[in-house]
């Protein structure tokens, strides 16, 4: 047999293992630690194990229970950073896009990609009251700000060519920190990022954006872009709901977050494809389409910076089709449910104090010290540490009005009231380890 050839019974034995390990370690996410409680940076040993000369077959798939043993699970109790938790149908899908190993750049090259994927780009932006855009999939948010942004500096002050000139972009105190990195790639430079103070809710207030823009103006600064967010990084603070959307010229969403898909499963979507074309296309002859029917010629590089892009479509897709539209409702629905309890449970501890209004599915709250205590930073980082060690539930942190808190993130599917429950009780029970040793 060739090099790397496998028969089609051993590939079926293979992938039996491989998915029995799996449905295994899935079964068992609620028994696990939610961080794995040897994990120690270079461990275990088995993963630092030189590449062998000669293949080791079958056995190499030994190695993957110390793979599983020393990784983060998916657990029902871990709340740490906005971070959706994976859907299995989802997961099954990415293995047959693999095997089928689309390129999706156009559709001579992965003509069923292609087209589910326009599809479904569609269907997602008409669910957000944006009929007509246009868009892709990426790699998270990260990228689909940075192409928004390079769409947003060709269409006002185009650069591709000459390269780019001076303009400001305005966003919230609470933006992502992916915006600071666009705006340093695409030249425009951080010190062109006005940051917009917020509200006491933390959305963006108006008035100093109307402020700043005025103020760059009358100093002959060019306005760009304003950067809006649906739901802030630290607080996922909300806007009076989610109407108006298809006022933005381009929006970013991660599918791996709130439709609960295996990473990575970013969204760009668009009002002007021009837009989109003006900033990213350059076709080198030999990736030049021949056909001048329209949906044989569509290229997504075209559209994108991508050129290499993975058949990121499919897994949602086939999750979509086998849940159903309503069985993400419920979930969303259910982490905000979630989110407000475990707010309630915050609010009735004399200990916590809650650090900003729940709008959306992130609870930010704290440990009080006592007043004798001035280091109350300090004291809750360790805090949030110990949380991490005791194993039972999975927090994250986040800075609101230059004070460290806890961050407890729902974007979960397998999570439970019991689980929220849990949440109030580790924290305290930590605070008084902490305390004790101080």
């Amino acid at each position: 047999m060739k090099p790397l050839q496998l028969s089609s019974a051993e590939f079926a034995a293979l992938g039996a293992r491989v998915t029995a390990l799996a449905a295994d370690y899935l079964a068992g996410l609620g028994e696990l630690p939610t961080f794995p409680q040897n994990a120690r940076p270079g461990s275990p040993e088995l993963l630092q194990e030189g590449l062998p000369e000669e293949g080791l077959g079958p056995a190499a798939l030994a190695a993957l229970q110390a793979v599983l043993g020393d990784s983060r699970p998916p657990s029902p109790r871990f709340f740490g950073y906005v971070l959706g938790s994976g859907e299995p149908v989802a997961a099954l899908a990415d293995l047959l896009a693999s095997v089928l190993n689309q390129n999706v750049t156009a559709w001579r090259s992965a003509p069923a990609a292609v087209t589910l994927e326009r599809q479904l780009i569609g269907a997602l932006a008409a669910s957000l009251g944006c009929d007509g855009y246009r868009g892709s999939f990426c790699g998270g948010g990260s990228m689909a700000n940075l192409m928004a942004l390079a769409m947003a500096r060709e269409t006002r002050l185009p650069a591709n060519a000459a390269g780019a000139r001076p303009a400001v972009v305005y966003a919230s105190s609470e933006v992502h920190m992916s915006i600071p990195k666009a705006m340093a790639l695409l030249g425009l430079g951080r010190e062109n990022l006005r940051l917009i103070p917020t509200d006491e809710r933390y959305r963006m207030s108006l008035a100093h954006l109307r402020e700043a823009i005025c103020a760059d103006r009358a100093a002959g600064r060019q306005p760009l872009a304003v950067v809006a967010t649906s739901g802030t990084v630290a607080a996922l603070a909300m806007p009076e709901q989610f109407a108006g959307l298809n006022a933005a010229d381009s929006l970013s969403l991660d599918a791996h977050k709130w439709l609960y898909q295996p990473l990575d499963c970013g969204v760009l979507l668009y009002r002007d494809a021009e837009a989109a074309r003006r900033a990213f296309s350059y076709t080198g002859d030999y990736a030049r389409s021949l056909s001048t029917d329209p949906l044989e010629a569509f290229a997504f590089f075209e559209e994108s910076l991508e050129l290499s892009r993975r058949f990121r479509a499919l897994k949602l897709w086939l999750s979509l089709r086998y849940h159903g539209m309503g069985a993400f409702r419920a979930a969303i629905g259910a982490d905000l449910r979630h989110a407000q309890l475990l707010a309630q449970q915050v609010a009735a501890s004399a200990r916590l104090e809650l650090c900003a209004p729940v709008a959306l599915s992130a609870v930010c709250f704290r440990y009080r010290t006592e007043p004798a205590v001035p280091d109350s930073d300090e004291v809750n980082e360790a805090i949030l540490k110990r949380v991490i060690e005791r194993g039972r539930v999975y927090l994250s942190n986040a800075t609101l009005g230059r004070r460290f808190v806890l961050r407890a993130c729902f974007v979960n599917h397998r999570t439970t009231e019991m689980d929220v429950a849990e949440i109030v009780p580790e924290v305290l029970a930590a605070a008084q380890e902490v305390l004790a040793g101080r």
